[in-house]
């Protein structure tokens, strides 16, 4: 099976033809070839889609793995577990009995909601919308009717309905629990996660108060905050690629780096993305370490290569994103080891392994040591903001087990 699709983007409030992607699915195996168009090439504020991987020039770019086969930019504004499954329920609700490729999955997505600014459709379609269903991003009123559909889902007692509702206004930033897009009261853009059936414990309260946590520590974070839905938790998280109507491009480190899931990489080598791709390494580099120190101390351990992105900026670089999905998980859960290993030294998730790879984020021993007890001191108060956000006693009992030393 061969498909072909277009690659645009939008770029300075306007859509753009960047390319074709051309996608061949074999009995033992799939592989895609993209190039770039001429007519993207020769304008003068273009830029490569992934500047380590996907080179600004005018020659064919093959890729083929055992996991995907889309380039890694591309692989980025896909759906990851929780919108495939809606996709595959979708298809075959619809009667559609046939195993789905990568592009099936890609195109399912809504395009307002699509992470980054990439936009696709087939050769000879003239629109950015997909078959299945039309509906807008709904407004936060809509999120009584949003959970229940999740919950359906979950339940596998779904309706065509509910899969339609969720996969127009799902993103594939987030993994495997279950989401939407939401419009916010001040007219953004943001991600509601809800809670799942199986939950011991408050997850949308874990994540925002690691997020409100991560905020008085001095990180760049997306913003974010709890909802009550009927008696369920909701964590609404602000977009952040996105300004107003205008659409950033967005770069997991996986991409950036080559790699695929289950690949593995260090910190220290998202330094050196930083150094060769930032146009504020050293603000960059400084910002990644305080999250390696924040995330040992609230024993935020899932922090695997698609939860650190890039984003590029008005310089014609790549920026270090603002944090995301940080989850501080309980002993019960997790041995204490990163999964993006702070250097090769090993997985624990220690301060003094911090310490020792400090000089790799162009840190002094000093200023090191000072950011530590900055990240500390706010951690330390974790009780404070988990009260604050209606963290019942039961769940600051399981959490305090993840936050180690207060």
């Amino acid at each position: 099976m061969t498909d072909t699709i277009e690659v645009w983007i939008q770029h300075d409030q306007e859509t753009h033809f960047v390319g074709r992607c051309r996608y061949i699915a074999k009995r033992h195996g799939q592989s895609s070839v993209f190039e770039y168009a001429d007519e993207w090439l020769d304008r003068a504020d273009a830029f490569a889609l992934d500047p380590a991987n996907m080179r600004f020039e005018n020659s064919p770019i093959y890729t083929r793995s055992k996991n995907s086969a889309l380039p890694g930019a591309m692989r980025d504004s896909a759906p990851d577990r929780w919108g495939q499954l809606l996709v595959k329920r979708a298809f075959r609700k619809a009667g559609e009995e046939r195993s789905l490729s990568e592009i099936d999955y890609l195109l399912a997505i809504n395009d307002e909601t699509r992470i980054g600014a990439l936009r696709y459709r087939r050769e000879g379609q003239e629109t950015f919308d997909h078959e299945i269903g039309r509906y807008r991003v709904p407004p936060l009123l809509r999120l009584p009717v949003l959970v229940d559909a999740a919950f359906a889902v979950q339940a596998n007692t779904e309706t065509a309905e509910d899969l339609k509702l969720l996969l127009n206004e799902g993103t594939p930033l987030g993994g495997a629990r279950p989401k939407s897009a939401v419009v916010d009261n001040d007219g953004r853009l943001a991600i509601a996660k809800f809670p799942k059936n199986d939950d011991d414990r408050s997850i949308p309260h874990g994540e925002v108060l690691a997020m409100k946590l991560a905020a008085e520590a001095g990180i760049n974070v997306a913003e974010a905050r709890l909802q009550n839905v009927a008696g369920r938790p909701v964590a609404l998280i602000t977009r952040f690629d996105r300004e107003g109507n205008r659409r950033i491009p967005f770069l997991s480190a996986m991409s950036l780096l080559g790699l695929s899931d289950g690949d593995t990489a260090t910190y220290t080598d998202i330094a050196e993305l930083i150094r060769m791709y930032s146009s504020e390494p050293s603000t960059d580099l400084k910002e990644l370490w305080r999250r390696i120190v924040f995330n040992v101390l609230v024993g935020n351990l899932d922090d695997h290569l698609r939860n650190h992105a890039f984003l590029y900026d008005r310089h014609g670089k790549w920026r270090l994103s603002p944090a995301y999905d940080l989850n501080p998980a309980p002993m019960a859960d997790k041995v204490r080891e990163l999964t993006t290993w702070i250097s090769d030294e090993g997985p624990q998730a220690s301060l003094d392994l911090a310490r020792a790879a400090a000089p790799y984020f162009a840190l002094t021993e000093h200023r090191a040591e000072t950011i530590i007890d900055e990240v500390a001191a706010t951690v330390g108060g974790w009780r404070r903001i988990a009260k604050r956000i209606g963290m019942t006693t039961a769940d600051i009992s399981v959490y305090e087990t993840a936050i180690v030393g207060w």
